[in-house]
C-alpha cells in the first residue's frame, strides 16, 4: 500500500451519516487489514457502521459504484473471509445488543457480540448457544452465522444452521428483511420478486436432480462449510426460511446479518472429563469409533507437537507432563448429563474403552472444575499457543478438513506422510475427532518460488487425500479464500453452477466479499499471502488471533492490542522496502492511537493464549520517547514523593472548593500549552485530597496484638480522598481492630509508592529510585520477609508484588486478606439490597475476584457484576490525561448498570472508583468501606 489515501466513491460517502466514521488514514487501513488468517488485503477505507439502515445505504452506494465490501466483526477468520480490499465495514462497535428471550430458550443478538458474551447472559437461565467454537472469547455472532460455526460438542446437530430461528438481513440492494417475521414471505415477494422467483427456481433445479440430492445428503451428513449451504434447498421450501439458511455459512458474500435469533440448548450440569495420552496418533484415532459409540460429548485430539507446546506452558494438565513428547497423542474425552447417575454410567462406558487401550497412564474421569478448566484452556488456546511457538518471521497457516470417523486414522496417517514429503517438519494435527474433523497447521515463510511451489503442491495433494476419503475440504473455518478454487472440484459442475447462480441472484454487482467462496481462478488461494516480518520481542509471537480485543479498553476508541502489533509489522515492512512516506505517516498517528491511549493494564495478557502483554511494549515506547524534562521532574518526584502527594492532595482540596468550570478552564489552558500527555484534565468526579498516611503511625489495628502483616496503604488513597464514606485505608484499619489483628506500617510511609506511575509513563530512573526505597523499607518492616505485605488498592498491590517479587516477600491485596482472615472474625449485617460490583484489571490478574465477590455478598443481599464489565482505563492518571479513553472503555458497563437501580456501588481501587463514578454518575467506594459499615 501507499501512504496516499485512496478516493472513496461519493455514493458510499453519502451513505454514512457521520463522516468521522469513514476512516482513510493509513493507520486505520493497516490496523483493520489483518484477520487471524494467512491472507492480507488492505482496505481502501474503513467505515464504523451505526445500524442496519446505514449498512443498507452503504450497500446501495457500493452497488452503484462497484465498490467491494467486506464486513468485519471479530476478525477471527482463519481463511481470509474478514480481510478485503475496497470498503471494510466494522460491525463490531455498533452492533453489540443481546436480548434473552423465552427465559433463555431463545436469544437474539447483533453481530458484534461475542459467543462468550451471549453465553454469559444465557448462563443464569441455564442455557447456552449450540455452537461452541474454541475462539468463543473473541469470535462474534456475525462470524458464527457467516461461517456456520460448530465446535467441540455441537457436531452437526447444534451448529448455527440447525439452531437458527431467524435473521435480520440487509441485502446488496439495501433491502432489510426479517426472515422470522410472520409476513416475511409476503414482504420478500413484494420487495424482491426477482430474488424470490430465482430462489424457488434454483430449489426446483436442485431437488429435481437425484444425483445432486444424493451428493448434498452425503456431504452435509458431516460437518461442511465448503461452498454454500446447499442443504437448505432440501430442508426448506418457503422463500424467507430458505434465504435465511442459505446465508448461514455464506461468509458475507450474500448479505449482511444485522441480527440473529437462535434456539438455545440447556446446560447439562453433570460433567466428567479426562485427558487420555496414547503412545501414537494412530492409536488415538483407531480408538475413536468405540468412544463415539459410548455417547461422548467431546473427543478432542491433540498430536505430539501440540503436547510439546503444552508442556512448556504454565497451568496445563498434569497428564501431558512427565514424558518426552515424540509420537504420542491425547484425547480430551468428556461426557455431559443431566444428573450424576446418568453421568456415572456414561463415564464408566468410556473408562471400559480406554482401559483396553495402551495408554501412558490410566485415564481417570473427574468432575473437578479446576482440572476441567485447565484442560479446556489448553485445548481452546491450542492453535494460538502452537502458532505462537513458530519461528520468528514465519506465518502460521491453519486448515481444517473432515472425513468419516472410520476413515480418520488413515486420513491422519496420510496427512503426516504429506508433511514429510513436502518438508513441513513442525506441522500439527488437532481437532474435533468425534466428528472426524481435524485441524492441521503449517508454518513457513510463504514467499519465493520454492516455498510457494511447495505449498501449492501440498494443497493439491491434501485435496486429493480428503476427497478420496469421502470428506469435505472445509468443516468449520469456512471456504474463504483458501479453498475457493476447489469448490467446483468437491461438488462438480452442476452444483457449482447452482452456487454461482445463487451468488448472482443475491449480489448481482459482485460487491460482497469478492474472492471468497466463489473464485474461478485456480491460483486464487496463492494470492495475498502474508509475508510477516520480525518485530519487537514483546509482541513478535502474536498470531493475530484477536482474542485480546474484547478485553481491551481502547478497542472502540483507537487501536486494540492486535492492531497495535499489526501496525508495527506494517511499519517495519514498509521500512524494509524503503517506503519512508508510509513509515512516517504510521508513526505520526501511532503515538496517540497506539502508545498514549494504551491503558497498559495488562488485560490483553489475560486473554492471550501466548501471554503477550502489549502494554509492556507500549511502556517501552514511552521509555524510549520520554521527554527528558518530564523524566527529570518525575525522578525528582521519586526522591520527594511524600511532599508530592501532599501537594497533590492540597491542590485537589483547593480545587474542590472552587467552582468546577473555573478549575477546568485552568487545566485545559495548561494542557493546550504543555500537552495532553503532561497535564491532567480536572473533572467533576475528582474529590478533595485525602489524609496523610503518616498519621497512621508505626502500627494499626488491635492494641496489644502481635503484628501479623505489614500494611502498605496506597498513596492514591492519600492523594484522592473519599467522596462518600471514610476511604479504604481508614476502613481497613478499623476492620483490623475489630477482628483483633494488628499490622506494622513501614517507616517513611508517605514517601513510598508501588512505582506504577513511573513504569507506566516510561520514566525508568524514577522507577528505580522508588523501587530501591520500597524494598529497603519493606525488608525492615517485614523482618526480611517474615511478615506478608498487605495493600489496600488492587493496582498498587500488583505494583508492589512486581517490586518485591525478587525479594521473596509475599504481597496480598487487602480484599483477599479481608476475605480470608478478617471476615471469619466479623459479623457483618447487609447494608445494601443490590450492590453493583466492579472488579478491576488488577483484581482479575491477581486472581482475587472471588474474594471481592465474597466481601460483596457479606454486605449486600444481591451482588451483580456487569456482563459488560471491563477495565475502566482510568489507569492511575491516564483517565485524566485522556478522559476519552475512560469514556469509551466504560460506556457498555455504565449503560448496563444504569438500568439496575442499585443502592450501592463498589470496587477495590481508588482511581477505578473515580473512573466508574464518572462513567455512571453513581458514587463508587471501596468494598472495604462497605464492610466496615456493615460491621459497626
Amino acid at each position: 500500500m501507499t501512504s496516499a489515501p485512496p478516493q472513496i466513491a461519493p455514493e458510499v460517502t453519502a451513505a454514512v451519516a457521520d463522516v468521522s466514521r469513514i476512516r482513510t488514514r493509513a493507520i486505520d487501513r493497516v490496523a483493520y487489514a489483518n484477520d487471524a488468517s494467512h491472507y492480507l488485503l488492505t482496505p481502501d477505507a474503513v467505515v464504523v457502521a451505526a445500524d442496519a439502515a446505514e449498512v443498507g445505504a452503504i450497500l446501495r452506494g457500493a452497488t452503484a459504484s462497484g465498490t467491494p465490501v467486506t464486513f468485519r466483526s471479530g476478525g477471527t477468520s482463519l481463511s481470509g473471509q474478514s480481510s478485503g480490499a475496497g470498503l471494510l465495514v466494522d460491525v463490531r462497535q455498533g452492533f453489540g445488543r443481546i436480548d434473552v428471550l423465552d427465559g433463555g430458550r431463545r436469544v437474539r443478538s447483533q453481530p458484534g457480540a461475542t459467543v462468550r458474551q451471549v453465553n454469559a447472559r444465557l448462563m443464569r437461565h441455564g442455557h447456552r448457544l449450540g455452537p461452541d467454537p474454541a475462539s468463543e472469547a473473541a469470535c462474534t455472532i456475525g462470524g458464527v452465522v457467516a461461517n456456520n460455526s460448530s465446535g467441540m460438542a455441537c457436531g452437526t446437530v447444534e451448529n448455527s444452521y440447525r439452531t437458527l430461528d431467524g435473521l435480520v438481513l440487509v441485502l446488496a440492494s439495501g433491502t432489510v428483511v426479517d426472515t422470522a417475521a410472520p409476513d416475511a414471505d409476503a414482504l420478500l415477494r413484494d420487495r424482491e420478486p426477482a430474488l424470490v422467483e430465482g430462489l424457488m427456481r434454483l430449489r426446483e433445479r436442485v431437488v429435481g436432480d437425484t444425483a445432486s440430492v444424493a451428493l448434498i445428503e452425503r456431504q452435509f451428513a458431516m460437518k461442511n462449510t465448503m461452498g454454500y449451504a446447499l442443504n437448505a434447498f432440501l430442508d426448506f421450501d418457503t422463500p424467507a426460511a430458505l434465504l435465511a439458511h442459505l446465508v448461514v455459512g455464506s461468509e458475507g458474500t450474500l448479505a449482511f446479518v444485522a441480527e440473529a435469533t437462535f434456539r438455545t440448548v440447556p446446560i447439562r450440569p453433570a460433567i466428567a472429563t479426562t485427558l487420555a495420552v496414547f503412545p501414537t496418533l494412530d492409536a488415538a484415532t483407531r480408538s475413536l469409533p468405540a468412544l463415539v459409540a459410548t455417547g461422548a460429548a467431546t473427543l478432542e485430539l491433540m498430536d505430539a507437537t501440540s503436547l510439546r507446546v503444552g508442556q512448556r506452558l504454565a497451568g496445563t494438565p498434569a497428564a501431558i507432563h512427565g514424558f518426552e513428547a515424540t509420537t504420542q497423542a491425547a484425547l480430551l474425552v468428556e461426557y455431559h448429563a443431566d444428573d450424576v447417575d446418568t453421568l456415572r454410567v456414561l463415564a464408566e462406558s468410556g473408562s471400559c474403552v480406554l482401559d483396553e487401550q495402551a495408554l501412558l497412564d490410566p485415564a481417570v474421569f473427574s468432575s473437578d472444575p479446576v482440572q476441567r478448566a485447565a484442560a479446556w484452556t489448553f485445548r481452546k488456546g491450542l492453535y494460538a499457543s502452537v502458532a505462537g511457538a513458530r519461528p520468528s518471521g514465519t506465518t502460521a497457516l491453519l486448515e481444517d478438513v473432515v472425513v468419516p470417523v472410520e476413515r480418520l486414522a488413515d486420513a491422519c496417517e496420510g496427512l503426516q506422510e504429506l508433511f514429510a514429503r513436502f518438508g513441513y517438519d513442525d506441522s500439527v494435527i488437532f481437532g474435533h475427532a468425534k466428528d472426524g474433523n481435524v485441524h492441521f497447521m503449517l508454518t513457513d515463510r510463504f514467499e519465493g518460488a520454492k516455498a510457494l511451489g511447495r505449498f501449492e503442491g501440498f494443497t493439491d495433494a491434501m485435496v486429493d487425500l480428503v476427497l478420496e476419503a469421502g470428506g469435505n475440504l472445509k468443516a468449520e473455518h469456512g471456504t474463504g479464500r483458501a479453498m475457493a478454487p476447489y469448490v467446483r472440484r468437491q461438488y462438480g459442475d452442476e452444483l457449482y453452477d447452482v452456487m454461482v447462480e445463487l451468488k448472482r441472484l443475491l449480489d448481482p454487482g459482485g460487491i460482497l466479499n469478492p474472492g471468497v467462496i466463489i473464485d474461478d481462478d485456480p491460483g486464487a488461494h496463492m494470492r495475498h499471502l502474508k509475508a510477516p516480518v520480525s518485530i519487537e520481542p514483546e509482541a513478535d509471537r502474536c498470531v493475530e488471533c484477536g482474542y485480546c480485543e474484547p478485553v481491551c479498553p481502547s478497542r472502540s476508541l483507537t487501536l486494540t492490542p492486535r492492531q497495535r502489533i499489526v501496525v508495527r509489522r506494517a511499519s517495519t515492512a514498509a521500512r524494509l522496502r524503503g517506503d519512508g512516506a508510509l513509515v512516517a505517516e504510521l508513526e505520526k498517528d501511532y503515538d496517540y492511537d497506539g502508545v498514549q491511549t494504551c491503558a497498559v493494564d495488562g488485560m490483553c495478557q489475560t486473554a492471550c493464549p501466548v501471554l503477550i502483554n502489549t502494554g509492556s511494549l507500549m511502556k517501552r515506547f514511552r521509555r524510549e520517547d520520554a521527554n527528558p524534562v518530564l523524566a527529570a521532574g518525575w525522578s525528582a518526584a521519586a526522591t520527594g514523593w511524600g511532599a508530592v502527594t501532599r501537594a497533590g492532595s492540597a491542590a485537589l482540596s483547593v480545587a474542590a472548593a472552587v467552582p468546577m468550570p473555573v478549575v477546568r478552564t485552568v487545566t485545559d489552558a495548561a494542557r493546550a500549552v504543555l500537552g495532553a500527555d503532561t497535564v491532567p484534565r480536572y473533572s467533576a468526579e475528582l474529590p478533595a485530597g485525602g489524609s496523610s498516611r503518616r498519621s497512621l503511625g508505626s502500627r494499626v489495628g488491635a492494641a496489644g496484638a502481635e503484628p501479623s502483616v505489614v500494611f502498605l496503604p496506597a498513596c492514591v488513597g492519600s492523594m484522592f480522598g473519599p467522596a462518600d464514606g471514610i476511604g479504604a485505608t481508614a476502613a481497613f484499619t478499623r476492620l483490623l481492630e475489630r477482628a483483633g489483628v494488628a499490622a506494622v506500617v513501614p517507616d517513611g510511609i508517605d514517601a513510598l509508592c508501588c512505582g506504577t506511575p513511573w513504569s507506566s509513563k516510561g520514566f525508568a530512573k524514577g522507577h528505580a529510585t522508588m523501587t530501591d526505597r520500597v524494598r529497603a523499607a519493606v525488608r525492615s518492616a517485614s523482618r526480611d520477609g517474615a511478615l506478608p505485605v498487605v495493600c489496600d488498592a488492587s493496582s498498587c498491590t500488583e505494583g508492589f508484588a512486581a517490586t518485591l517479587r525478587d525479594e521473596g516477600i509475599e504481597v496480598v491485596d487487602a480484599v483477599a486478606f479481608a476475605a480470608s482472615t478478617l471476615l471469619p472474625r466479623l459479623t457483618p449485617q447487609p447494608v445494601a439490597e443490590l450492590l453493583a460490583l466492579h472488579p478491576t484489571c488488577s483484581s482479575t490478574q491477581l486472581g482475587i475476584d472471588p474474594a471481592l465477590r465474597a466481601l460483596g455478598e457479606a454486605v449486600a443481599a444481591e451482588v451483580r457484576v456487569p456482563d459488560a464489565w471491563g477495565c475502566c482505563a482510568y489507569a492511575g492518571d491516564r483517565g485524566m490525561l485522556h478522559p476519552e479513553l475512560t469514556e469509551a472503555a466504560t460506556a457498555p458497563e455504565a449503560a448496563e448498570v444504569a438500568g439496575w437501580g442499585a443502592d450501592a456501588h463498589a470496587s477495590c481501587n481508588r482511581t477505578c472508583e473515580l473512573g466508574m463514578t464518572k462513567a455512571t454518575g453513581e458514587s463508587y467506594v471501596h468494598v472495604l468501606e462497605l464492610l466496615e459499615k456493615a460491621t459497626r
